[in-house]
């Protein structure tokens, strides 16, 4: 970095050999880089460099880990040290990673809150909840974002994954418009989390004309009601018994949402029907 510096007070009839000797270094040093100022390596760390910014910008949960098996599908050729090490040179970080000295907070929203609390809808897709949640197995972490259509309590799109990165928001997601195809407009509602922050996300909600919304930090009450459904989900599922690997935890979840809180569990706010009754009857309701 002190290489071009020598090169400008020589400019200004300040001799080489004076500034080499000032800064500590040889002047054969010197015209070693200026007859090649930028190396191979430097090359491929600004193009790496470059390339984890790109991928951390898309999902910034992702830490030198992740990126370094990103960059090895996109075809760079590059060891997880040496990621490490540009990632921590160029403060490159996951929004999760705890670093001493950091003043780390929660993201800025990206939606405003257009929910304010009220869980409720006159009709299907037109409200919807999503969060996060995980359990451990002894095969490590297990993560689940599910989403839920306030008007009948339906869990109307979901993904599990091992890892909480973007892509398991925006799974969810697609999965949700692929069972519910919902008209533009319908509102998204979730709290400030990477993954709901992250361009991948923001781009499907964009692609299908649907509304983001946000609640604020630390305000849990402002997700309320998909935080019920997670306890629920916690009480009949996840704390039941030692779940020794995440195929036999993913398993026991789609069962007990497809099976028992869809279409077996009767909640008072639906007049004690399920969310599968709910939703057959209400339309023939309205109808009469």
């Amino acid at each position: 970095m002190m290489y071009p510096l020598v090169l400008d007070l020589a400019a200004d009839s300040v001799p080489v050999a004076v500034t080499c000797r000032v800064l500590g270094f040889s002047k054969q040093a010197f015209y070693k880089w200026r007859k090649d100022p930028v190396t191979p390596r430097d090359f491929d760390n600004a193009y790496l460099i470059n390339a984890a910014r790109d991928i951390h910008a898309d999902d910034p949960a992702f830490g030198y880990r992740f990126i370094a098996d990103e960059l090895t599908g996109q075809g760079h050729v590059a060891s997880e040290n040496r990621v490490a090490r540009l990632c921590s040179q160029e403060r490159i970080w996951s929004v999760h990673a705890k670093k001493r000295g950091l003043n780390r907070k929660a993201g800025p929203p990206v939606h405003d809150d257009h929910v304010k609390k009220v869980f409720t809808a006159p009709a299907p897709n037109l409200v919807w909840l999503t969060d996060i949640t995980e359990h451990a197995t002894a095969e490590g972490k297990l993560y689940l974002c599910a989403i839920k259509d306030v008007y009948s309590n339906r869990i109307v799109g979901y993904s599990i994954d091992s890892r909480m990165k973007a892509q398991l928001a925006v799974s969810a997601l697609r999965n949700a418009i692929a069972q519910r195809t919902p008209a533009a407009g319908l509102i998204v509602h979730s709290d400030r989390g990477s993954q709901f922050r992250s361009k991948k996300y923001i781009r499907v909600l964009k692609a299908h004309a649907l509304r983001g919304s946000m609640g604020r930090v630390g305000a849990c009450g402002d997700n309320a009601a998909m935080e019920s459904f997670f306890a629920l989900l916690q009480k009949n599922v996840l704390d039941r018994q030692r779940w020794t690997s995440r195929h036999e935890l993913r398993l026991a979840i789609v069962a007990w949402i497809e099976t028992s809180y869809h279409r077996r569990r009767r909640q008072r706010r639906l007049g004690k029907l399920t969310p599968i009754e709910f939703e057959m009857i209400q339309p023939a309701a309205h109808a009469a």
